[in-house]
């Protein structure tokens, strides 16, 4: 399978329209993964914030090319409150719940200390209950969400002020 760049630019823009948060093309020759607002750098790496992002302007896009090429274009995104505190933002549009069922403890509450990798919340997707973990340790700040409310995508969830 041949792509050049302006089918991949075609594929980038058709992507970019849709609610789709991650595709992957593979071949013999080589694998294309696209996935939107979620950041490639390493978890200690801290990115400097930016300007509020305005509504409705496009989210954050990666492509990457297993031949080690990798492109990011991005938006600027929300401004952190602290500078060490991280976003927790919606990788898909849905219902957001804060527990697995309405009668069990939520996942993670305002003072809480949640672990790399902990599910923080649900993310209620065309009948797909999708587990949204934590990017990184530290201590919940911020839960900005009520429960059962729809969320976006590239939507804050909640804050967590990095150990």
């Amino acid at each position: 399978m041949a792509m050049d760049f302006n089918q991949l630019q075609e594929l980038l823009a058709a992507i970019a329209a849709t609610d789709i948060a991650e595709l992957t093309l593979k071949s013999a020759n080589f694998e294309l993964t696209v996935r939107k607002g979620i950041p490639l750098a390493p978890i200690g790496e801290l990115v400097a914030p930016a300007p509020v992002t305005p509504i409705g302007s496009a989210a954050p896009t990666t492509v990457t090319v297993s031949e080690s090429t990798t492109t990011t274009v991005t938006t600027p995104a929300a401004t952190p409150v602290e500078k060490n505190w991280v976003d927790v933002k919606s990788p898909m549009v849905g219902t957001f719940y804060h527990a697995p069922a309405p009668d069990e403890p939520p996942f993670a509450q305002v003072g809480d200390r949640v672990r790399l990798g902990q599910t923080v919340c649900i993310i209620e997707a065309m009948k797909l209950m999708n587990e949204i973990e934590a990017e990184l340790s530290g201590e919940v700040m911020e839960v900005l969400v009520e429960n059962g409310q729809p969320v976006e995508y590239g939507q804050t969830l909640m804050r967590i002020k990095r150990d």
